[in-house]
């Protein structure tokens, strides 16, 4: 896999005494996962906690035994490893949907979720619910995923502007998530890697606060990816931080040739980073 930097940040933004979202980061996998919890309180955390695990615990075992069988049928056109992320998600799905089912207390809880998995020069991305991809290259910021929202539909639909969906009270109102039924359809898509991209994942409260614009200037001005999640967060709170803020900021390297004064950016993380987590302040 070609060498990366990692930046990775969750905080409970300014109005919620808990952070519902929950991330992991696995360099060793080249697997990345942002996921937002529902429910209110410890339900949505446990949620969130439990979909990051069933995801990262079944990409473990497939990698040491690439003949596990899959949760669910191949999706046509996948690569093994986009089939094998669904699989993971789906079974995150059943994991979430039964915590719930034996807790009364948890009852109603889900998540949504996005990961990206990169593959030598490819990235897996595999999302439910409406937390975001997005894609910088060569100053362009582009959004890799199409939010599972009843907003969102309305938008792809006509039948609601990109304004009205901003302003309406609608926004929080999914139409896939991980939990509330018991078959859920995994959004899959594979892009080219190309040097210098920048890739985001990122909860809702990252982008109910700051415009593309802002996102875009952040993730081309910033040092390294530990500064760009640093000020992501820190704008998203100054912003009004009505949510919890999660981000994850994976920056490729470019060619060696030439390269040589930016070495010590390469694999430069905090421990958060590296060893994924979740984070409550």
């Amino acid at each position: 896999m070609r060498a990366i930097e990692i930046g990775a940040r969750s905080d409970c933004g300014r109005a919620r005494e808990n952070n519902e979202d929950s991330f992991r980061v696995a360099p060793e996998l080249g697997l990345f996962i942002v996921s937002d919890g529902m429910g209110g309180m410890a339900s949505g955390e446990v949620a969130s906690r439990l979909a990051v695990d069933a995801v990262i615990e079944h990409c473990v075992e497939a990698a040491k035994n690439p003949a596990l069988p899959l949760d669910g049928l191949h999706i046509p056109g996948a690569s093994p490893a986009g089939d094998r992320l669904a699989s993971a998600m789906r079974l995150a799905n059943a994991k979430v949907r039964k915590a719930a089912a034996e807790n009364p207390s948890q009852q109603g809880m889900g998540a949504t979720i996005v990961a990206v998995q990169l593959e030598d020069e490819r990235i897996i991305l595999a999302h439910v619910g409406d937390s975001r991809a997005y894609r910088l290259r060569q100053g362009e910021l582009d959004q890799l995923t199409e939010d599972h929202s009843f907003v969102a539909e309305q938008v792809r639909r006509g039948m609601m502007t990109r304004q009205e969906a901003e302003q309406s009270k609608l926004q929080n109102v999914l139409l896939r998530a991980l939990g509330p039924e018991p078959e859920v359809l995994v959004e899959l898509n594979e892009e080219l890697l190309q040097d210098d991209d920048a890739i985001l994942l990122c909860s809702d409260g990252l982008t109910k606060e700051l415009s593309c614009a802002q996102i875009s200037a952040v993730l081309d001005d910033a040092e390294d990816a530990e500064e760009a999640a640093d000020r992501l967060v820190a704008l998203a709170n100054e912003a009004g931080g009505s949510d919890n803020i999660t981000v994850i900021v994976i920056r490729t390297a470019p060619k060696p040739v030439g390269a040589l004064a930016r070495i010590g950016r390469w694999f430069k993380g905090s421990q958060n980073s590296y060893h994924g987590g979740h984070e409550d302040a």
